[in-house]
């Protein structure tokens, strides 16, 4: 028995660093709520269970690391490293001699988990792996393995339950890695255990039954779960190497936009699926979950369009659920946010999970948001597994490896993507070497264009949305990837459109006048109202005109955006507010008498009150 090989393969924690605007994100994480969640929230704070305390010990703390432990280490922030290093080992030091290891007892708000669980530990053994890539401590893998030999030995009698049954791919992940360290034949038996404990996700991708807003709770519909689920057939394949575990993510991602759909390329899901509306929300947790579901995808199948779904998400849902100086997030964001207060809404979170704070609403994502940006720098390039490297994402990032035979190399890719539509890589190697680079076309470019030293290249005929580029490379090499971008519209619901260009979303900002909720002394909650009108429809044919500005520390702020599209709207005058938020947008909107006036859209994460889904005004 063993593993299935996969397309690519996970470069190690720390191969890849941060450079320019995406750098200045994990800065502003480390300078504001990652960095200092500690010292301001209990549930993370001395007490905790995971560092010995009688207070929370069940996901929190993990969730916490997993983002925090990637930071620190990517921007090599010994103030973070050794906050981090804290929680590792004491998790180290618990490990009993049965294997076993972590806090004595459940302490949590989830009430119904109380006793065995095997969820926080699958959240805790991801942490503990990127902590092994990022420093090589030889005591983790003798960790983990001992670990699963105590998982062998209880999972019949203590199985799966509650969250861990819809989650089990997350342990498969940590088995598999372990595997491929170890050889251990163990590991691949455990694994397929868990396969058959786990919520039959490839079932339900392949014959997608939730086709409307879901009104009652169920893990099969719950927004996170669906997030984390997805990548489930993927980790199937790796077991069992079935084609039909890859047509089932792509049928089941299909169906998930038709019937949950949203602008910013998430689903709905103010706890569960909610439709495709554009004022029901979706869950921070959810948007960071489906980001490294995207990154495991592209992984295992080598396909171009997790790519795309993976920029999409990161470069527009994460951004706009937390503030410009990361010192609050949303629980829940909406494509049509015009305020954000405490109010009644048709979702089943409570009153004021759409506030921008600490902690609204509820406490996962206060915990678990931290790994969006620092998982998306460490999956944006893989190996091939042949010496190759293949570009996930094209954000500024420096990419330290061993090409061909075992070349020493270090990769240079700027540009300001996606905010401009040229990216340069740049090839430093200590000798000429042959190699491959796979380079991911987004399906929303057209025509491309590739050069070399200035030179043109023939592009190569994509395959899976990777095209293959393989010479004999020469140090100082530089490549040009050119990546044009057309503005373009997507119809919606009742024919509302909503507006992107290259990998980002455009939406009208909307004022925004912060008042305070909660004050405290650093990490406040807030609600946010308009200071200027929403109610614009989109005037048809008449264009988008991109306006480019200077690049700043902050791109995701919306009078400071680095490129803007101009273009016609005129005031709608029956589009009500419904429930505390927008309305659908009409399907035949009233403009009688309004004149036409231009419209500055910004980048969809800029903005924290915004319209990004707009009626069409026609024949004006």
């Amino acid at each position: 028995m063993k593993l299935h090989a996969t397309a690519f393969e996970s470069l190690p924690l720390g191969r890849i660093k941060p450079l320019g605007w995406l750098r200045d994100q994990l800065r502003l994480q480390a300078d504001g709520l990652t960095g200092h969640l500690e010292e301001h929230w209990k549930d993370v704070g001395p007490d905790n269970g995971w560092i010995g305390g009688q207070g929370e010990s069940w996901e929190r703390g993990p969730y916490y690391l997993d983002g925090l432990v990637p930071l620190a280490y990517l921007l090599e922030d010994e103030r973070l490293i050794a906050k981090a290093r804290r929680w590792i080992e004491w998790s180290l030091a618990s490990q009993q001699e049965d294997g076993s290891f972590g806090p004595d007892r459940i302490s949590t708000v989830n009430a119904e988990v109380a006793s065995q669980d095997w969820w926080h530990y699958m959240i805790m053994l991801k942490v503990m792996i990127q902590f092994e890539e990022a420093t090589g401590d030889a005591r983790i893998v003798p960790f983990l393995v001992k670990f699963f030999r105590y998982v062998a030995r209880h999972i019949d009698e203590c199985p799966l339950r509650e969250w861990a049954v819809p989650r089990g791919a997350e342990l498969m992940l940590a088995l598999h890695w372990t595997y491929r360290r170890t050889g251990e034949p163990f590991l691949l038996e455990l694994s397929g255990v868990v396969s058959r404990q786990t919520t039959d996700w490839t079932g339900i991708l392949e014959r997608f039954p939730f086709w409307r807003k879901v009104e009652h709770w169920d893990h099969r519909t719950h927004v996170v779960n669906v997030a984390m689920g997805v990548k489930t057939p993927g980790l199937r394949y790796e077991l069992d190497g079935s084609a039909e575990q890859e047509e089932a993510v792509r049928k089941g991602i299909d169906s998930l936009m038709t019937h949950h759909g949203q602008a910013h390329g998430m689903f709905s899901g103010d706890e569960w699926l909610s439709g495709t509306h554009p004022s029901q929300g979706v869950e921070l947790c959810a948007v960071v979950e489906y980001m490294y579901t995207m990154e495991q995808l592209v992984r295992i199948f080598g396909d171009g369009r997790y790519g795309d779904i993976l920029e999409k998400v990161a470069f527009n849902a994460l951004p706009a659920a937390i503030s410009a100086d990361w010192t609050s997030h949303q629980y829940d964001q909406q494509v049509n946010q015009v305020v954000c207060n405490v109010a009644k809404r048709d979702w089943s979170n409570g009153d004021e999970a759409n506030l921008f704070g600490l902690e609204p609403h509820f406490g996962c994502c206060t915990a678990n948001m931290h790994q969006g940006w620092p998982k998306l720098v460490s999956h944006a390039w893989m190996s091939d597994g042949a010496g190759g490297l293949a570009v996930v994402s094209y954000a500024p990032c420096e990419v330290r490896t061993t090409v061909g035979s075992g070349v020493e190399a270090a990769l240079t890719v700027s540009g300001d993507y996606p905010f401009r539509e040229s990216v340069a890589i740049g090839l430093a190697l200590a000798r000429p070497e042959r190699f491959a680079l796979h380079l991911r076309l987004p399906a929303w470019c057209e025509a491309p264009r590739l050069y070399l030293n200035g030179s043109e290249l023939q592009i190569p005929q994509a395959e899976k949305g990777f095209v293959r580029v393989e010479r004999e490379w020469q140090d100082g090499d530089r490549l040009e990837l050119r990546l044009p971008m057309r503005t373009v519209t997507s119809t919606r619901n009742l024919y509302a459109v909503s507006v992107e260009r290259g990998p980002l979303v455009y939406a009208l900002p909307i004022g925004e006048q912060w008042l305070p909720h909660v004050r405290r002394e650093r990490f406040s909650d807030w609600e946010i109202y308009p200071t200027t009108a929403w109610r614009y429809g989109l005037l048809q044919d008449v264009g988008f005109e991109p306006v480019l500005g200077e690049m700043t520390r902050q791109p995701f702020l919306a009078r400071e955006a680095p490129v803007k599209l101009r273009t016609k709207g005129m005031l709608v005058r029956n589009w009500p507010m419904e429930g505390s938020s927008a309305g659908a947008p009409p399907l035949n909107p009233h403009t009688e008498g309004q004149e036409a006036v231009e419209l500055e859209l910004v980048p969809y994460g800029s903005a924290k009150l915004r319209i990004g889904e707009f009626p069409v005004v026609h024949g004006k």
